[in-house]
């Protein structure tokens, strides 16, 4: 198989995951890189960035259209990470090749048991109106910015861009009804993203533009799909099969780093 057919099929897969999950195309989109298109972890986490910001955009303009975007709270919890994503972002060319790819498949392993263990983002109302997230937020604007600049560490330091963390924290930290948490969260991973990739200047000259192009074209694609998806599955059963295969990536990847 060529691949230009594999960064297409990959990149569907991770707009698929992203625009129904709010979260999880760079946790697919790094072992794809890899292990499918032949890239270095380094190179993969930044080119997983630009795949992420990109999807994230299109997939935030779909959810914003519905009205389940919350603005002002997505924008402290992005605001907060800013700086941390780009630090993070710095430090990861510093870092061995094996070093990253451990720690990548740690997260994995993390944001698939996340999403088996039934939490609070998997129950309340689809939508308990707009004011809801943004009342929360300022109660506790303290708490949403230290969540936001861990979640910056992590999009910087990995190239993920930590919906699978950002959604439940929205849920828990700011008590987002959970279709809110998933439009809002793509504007903090967009954001992230676009922070971590502005120090890594020197790694997207290596990228092979001619895989990436395609990947994200079809990712952005899948995005628009996915939430089309979701409600046409639903979302619980749609995280348990995302979560199956997240275990084992994590897996293979472990395996890897330490043989």
């Amino acid at each position: 198989m060529s691949a230009l057919v594999l960064a297409l099929a990959a990149g569907a897969v991770v707009g698929l995951a992203l625009g129904a999950l709010g979260g999880g195309g760079g946790v697919l989109a790094v072992p794809a890189l890899i292990y499918l298109l032949g890239f270095t972890p380094a190179a993969a986490t930044t080119a997983s960035l630009i795949i992420v910001t990109a999807t994230s955009i299109t997939a935030l303009y779909a959810h914003a259209r519905t009205g389940a975007v919350r603005w002002r709270a997505g924008a402290l919890f992005a605001a907060a990470g800013l700086l941390p994503a780009a630090a993070a972002g710095a430090a990861a060319a510093r870092l061995p090749q094996p070093v990253l790819t451990a720690a990548f498949a740690a997260v994995a392993a993390l944001a698939a048991v996340r999403m088996l263990r039934p939490g609070p983002a998997d129950s309340g109302p689809a939508d308990s109106g707009p004011a809801v997230g943004d009342r929360a937020v300022a109660v506790r604007p303290v708490k949403v910015a230290g969540t936001g600049a861990g979640l910056g560490a992590l999009t910087g330091l990995l190239g993920v861009g930590g919906g699978f963390l950002t959604v439940p924290a929205l849920v828990t930290v700011a008590a987002f009804e959970m279709r809110a948490a998933v439009g809002t969260s793509l504007l903090v991973i967009a954001a992230n993203s676009l922070a971590s990739l502005a120090t890594r200047g020197a790694t997207t000259a290596g990228i092979d533009w001619a895989l990436i192009a395609p990947f994200t074209g079809a990712a952005i694609l899948g995005a628009w799909d996915g939430r089309r998806l979701a409600a046409r599955v639903g979302g619980t059963r749609l995280k348990r099969t995302f979560a199956i295969l997240l275990l084992a990536v994590a897996a293979f990847m472990l395996v890897d780093a330490v043989a």
